[in-house]
């Protein structure tokens, strides 16, 4: 089960999903809000945080979560003071019951990553995508437009019409025709 226990908050801040399973995992931390509280509400206790980027709105309850539980926090950029333990494109890690690839996608932020397994069509697609053909942000520190336009490709590469749910970092998650989404995305940052 996936559950985005930001979903009610009214500050700014990313969505942080819940993987429920053997492993319960959470997907980016949100920030501005008690999200140990939130997580408390939903059973409690974490198995580890894995992180789509290290942006403040990403990370910010990251410390809460460090001290709450005792979690290893997973990132691309070992250098920065939120992750614990590094996450390499092409690595395999479980999530909930499931296995999910990590796939490097630079272009909004130089450590992006998106989290996709296969045998569930499940993307969580951080700030890459967004609902509607949406992508994310290029003209931050570290960002680039053609390389976020080629990381959606190299995404479209792995994904396949099967693609059950997109689980983006803002807005709501999307349950029907996700890779036409993503497809979308890409010809709106071809546009551009």
């Amino acid at each position: 089960m996936i559950s985005n226990v930001a979903a009610e908050v009214q500050a700014f801040t990313s969505n942080a999903f819940l993987v429920e399973g053997e492993r319960r995992v959470l997907v980016d931390t949100g920030a501005g809000f008690d999200v140990v509280s939130v997580i408390d509400a939903h059973g409690g206790d974490l198995d580890a945080v894995v992180l789509t980027h290290t942006h403040p709105d990403h990370i910010g309850n990251a410390a809460d979560l460090r001290n709450a539980y005792d979690v290893p926090i997973y990132g691309y950029d070992t250098n920065h003071d939120a992750v614990d333990e590094p996450l390499a494109d092409g690595d395999v890690l479980q999530l909930g019951d499931h296995e999910y690839e990590v796939l490097h996608t630079p272009g909004h932020a130089e450590d992006h990553c998106c989290f996709y397994a296969d045998a569930t069509g499940v993307l969580f697609a951080g700030d890459l995508v967004f609902q509607n053909g949406g992508y994310g942000r290029t003209d931050l520190p570290g960002a680039d437009r053609r390389t976020l336009l080629e990381s959606i490709e190299s995404v479209l590469d792995v994904i396949d019409e099967d693609l059950r749910e997109l689980h983006t970092g803002h807005g709501p998650s999307v349950t029907e025709d996700a890779f036409q989404h993503v497809e979308l995305a890409a010809r709106s940052a071809r546009a551009r």
